[in-house]
């Protein structure tokens, strides 16, 4: 297949995987309708939150913990419009063939990177890699490793820091003895005793051990009371976003960062090392012409408003808020984010209309 054909064919499947930890990425197999991930990924969590090109941002449950192999699955929301690709398992994979990673590394959705694979079997820890020198990064993990048929032979695991692209992926055959012994468990949450390899489910574990070996086990859903607890700052936004009707558990994007929708606009929270809250809200984009009677307008509304401000960033237009963490309360905080979101919400509209500014690009 040509690479084009393979992104094409991969991008309704690829998922967006977010915790209070971070990000990640995940594949729709609709041969076992799971979505397959990294352990390491989703860990210590029993509901992740996740998006796709076909797929609503939403909470779904994690079924299956695998951290031997630190493989996850994902329950399917709803039923996906899109084609299946398969797991490759005619050949065995060879040295020197070409390879193409797939995933959203840092964020940046649907990014593909190709290479070869260095070494098909690479012993670490006990397992056999796959090591490639296509780029992988974080926000790789768990996204598919696929071969010129347009199969998956892997998933995209981890790098070694400092290295030169030199990537791991999980090589088709743990992950399918791990979707063959979970068929039988399906819909249950599970996990698999990394001692002796058994799937434990909440039907069958004994108390916190695993009822064939006596290792401790972590069943994530057995915990969900214990599950991430925003503290300090964090928690005062979390509180302020939930108090403006903002679903924090969707808007989490890790310990320290949120995204939030109103109407058309969206915001971004970064609590920083600085000890800042800063909101930003990217409204639209400078037209080529009147630009001096926007300046004017823009000058006149950050004189007359308090705790948000106008700037101009390149092209882009942004209407920010900074508060420093020491003056941070409940109430001057939920004043100043119910302020810009409501100004970013009406201000997109606003500026196109009035001062023709262009709109933002969306992701497509």
């Amino acid at each position: 297949m040509l690479t084009e054909e393979i992104i094409n064919l991969f991008q309704p499947v690829l998922v967006q995987i977010a915790t209070p930890q971070g990000t990640g990425t995940g594949f729709f197999l609709r041969d076992y309708d799971l979505i397959i991930t990294n352990n390491h990924v989703v860990q210590n969590n029993s509901e992740v939150v996740i998006s796709g090109k076909f797929i609503p941002e939403c909470m779904s449950p994690v079924y299956f913990n695998d951290p031997k192999y630190d493989i996850a699955f994902i329950r399917v929301p709803q039923e996906l419009d899109a084609a299946p690709v398969h797991l490759g398992t005619s050949r065995p994979v060879a040295d020197g063939e070409k390879v193409i990673a797939i995933g959203h590394p840092y964020g940046l959705k649907f990014t593909a990177t190709e290479g070869i694979v260095s070494k098909a079997k690479r012993l670490h820890n006990g397992l056999n890699y796959i090591q490639i020198d296509a780029a992988i990064n974080p926000g790789n993990s768990g996204g598919p490793l696929v071969n010129s048929n347009g199969e998956v032979i892997g998933i995209n695991t981890f790098i070694i820091a400092g290295g030169n692209n030199l990537g791991f992926a999980l090589p088709n055959e743990y992950l399918i003895e791990s979707l063959n012994e979970y068929k039988e468990h399906f819909g249950e949450m599970a996990v698999r005793c990394s001692s002796c390899m058994n799937i434990v489910t909440q039907q069958n574990i004994d108390g916190e051990y695993c009822p064939f070996c006596g290792t401790k086990v972590e069943l994530p859903v057995l915990k969900k009371d214990e599950e991430y607890k925003p503290v300090g700052v964090s928690a005062v936004i979390e509180n302020i976003l939930t108090e403006l009707g903002k679903d924090v558990k969707l808007s989490r994007r890790g310990q320290y960062g949120w995204e939030v929708k109103e109407d058309s606009a969206t915001i971004r929270i970064n609590y920083n090392e600085n000890g800042f809250i800063v909101g930003d809200a990217y409204i639209c984009r400078l037209p080529k012409m009147n630009i001096g009677a926007l300046y004017e307008f823009l000058l006149k509304e950050n004189y007359n408003t308090e705790g948000i401000l106008f700037c101009v960033s390149n092209q882009d237009i942004i209407l920010s808020s900074l508060i420093f963490e020491q003056y941070l309360t409940f109430d001057t905080g939920k004043t100043i984010f119910n302020n810009l979101f409501k100004k970013a919400d009406y201000f997109d509209d606003f500026l196109i209309q009035n001062y023709g500014c262009l709109p933002r690009a969306t992701e497509e």
